[in-house]
């Protein structure tokens, strides 16, 4: 094994033991950064670039160091396509693009959720991956209901525009059911997701807090 090998195999070691923990810095880290690009008006290239950020580091921790090349290759292309799309004016190329965003977003947070549900004992890495799951559900359904509102405007009412922020600020709020005082879903569909993800938020909390418990019982019983 030539030594270009060697220190890609050691990095990748080094990865994987902390692969969650630092998708869930990353993540706290590019939600805190949202509002600050925000208030300085960076542009919306500059968010995209965040929601990209997001996007690579939620596929990183999934598969083999072979499969996340061919993953983040994938990643790649997804990312690309949208501004390429926007700037030839290729309005439906643009939407599915961001709405590709959304799916692989959502994956990669149910690749986080079965890292943990597959667990037989508990580790800070399962700890961050359920907090990464919820961190990462709560971004790509507010992705998906900006990628809607795009495709369909009207489909949120409120008192400004629905815009990327506003639709990862509306998801958030859905996910811990805080009540809705201000953007409200004004279809049928857009309705019917706010639902699966208040169902999806709470069946979330219940069962991977008692996952988390139980196998912290069986390590201390094991000890």
């Amino acid at each position: 094994m030539d030594r270009s090998n060697l220190g890609e195999s050691r990095f990748w070691t080094r990865y994987n033991r902390h692969r969650y923990q630092i998708l869930f810095f990353t993540l706290l880290f590019t939600l805190a950064a949202m509002p600050i690009a925000t208030f300085f008006q960076w542009g919306s290239t500059a968010i995209e670039l965040l929601f990209g950020a997001i996007l690579m580091a939620a596929v990183m921790p999934l598969g083999t160091p072979r499969r996340r090349r061919m993953l983040i290759i994938v990643v790649v292309v997804v990312l690309l396509a949208r501004p390429v799309a926007t700037e030839a004016d290729l309005d439906k190329v643009s939407e599915t693009a961001l709405g590709l965003w959304a799916l692989v977003g959502l994956l990669a947070a149910a690749g986080a959720l079965r890292f943990v549900l597959k667990a037989d004992q508990i580790g800070g890495e399962h700890v961050f991956a359920a907090l990464s799951a919820y961190l990462l559900a709560g971004v790509f359904f507010g992705v998906t209901y900006w990628a809607i509102e795009v495709a369909l405007p009207g489909s949120f009412a409120g008192p400004s525009d629905f815009s990327r922020e506003s639709a990862v600020y509306f998801s958030f709020v859905t996910l811990a059911t805080l009540g809705y005082g201000d953007f409200l879903p004004k279809t049928d569909m857009t309705r019917g997701i706010v639902v699966f993800e208040v169902i999806g938020g709470q069946l979330f909390l219940a069962v991977m807090v008692a996952r988390l418990i139980g196998l912290y019982t069986d390590t201390r019983k094991s000890d």
